[in-house]
């Protein structure tokens, strides 16, 4: 990695060895860098990840609820979806209401435990994620593209370690 402002990315490798200096650190500045850089990255990518989702009167969160429960047969409990989307109880239910009150999901008793329910995809909500589908995974391959296939394998790896060391954030 250069020092360089690579399309327009800040901070730079220079301004990371600042920082460090600065506070008389002993980390090492492209590592921190590195960090910063991808915290920086998932941001931007999060906010057009919202635009796109928007084109189709979805946000993220309700795009990956609706693609969850289709790759699930269609129902899930709340908790289930709750702990496979890695967010609380309480986004689920919010999740849940709006897309219930568009017709994209609908709750039933759950036939497993009488006192819970489970979401259910609408055929409304399949049909959403079948109209969106051409453009939304053909957006996903251009975002990707300048990628090569082997770049994209080392990248999924490479993405897969980063993730997991990033409990390093909130580490006691």
């Amino acid at each position: 990695m250069t020092g360089n402002d690579i399309d327009g990315e800040a901070p730079t490798l220079d301004q990371a060895r600042r920082q460090v200096e600065h506070y008389g650190l002993e980390v090492d500045p492209q590592a921190v860098l590195v960090a910063v850089r991808l915290i920086s990255a998932g941001a931007r990518v999060g906010r057009v990840a919202e635009a796109h989702f928007a084109r189709f009167g979805l946000s993220t969160g309700r795009y990956r609820l609706l693609a969850d429960l289709e790759d699930h047969g269609g129902e899930k409990s709340p908790s289930r979806l709750a702990a496979d989307l890695d967010v609380s109880r309480a986004t689920v239910t919010g999740l849940l209401d709006g897309l219930e009150r568009e017709g994209l999901i609908a709750r039933r008793p759950s036939t497993e435990d009488g006192r819970g329910t489970v979401a259910v995809l609408t055929a409304r909500g399949a049909q959403c994620l079948r109209d969106m589908a051409s453009d939304h995974f053909g957006r996903l391959e251009a975002m990707v593209g300048g990628l090569s296939v082997e770049e994209r394998a080392v990248f999924l790896d490479l993405l897969a370690r980063v993730v997991r060391g990033s409990t390093a954030l909130v580490a006691d």
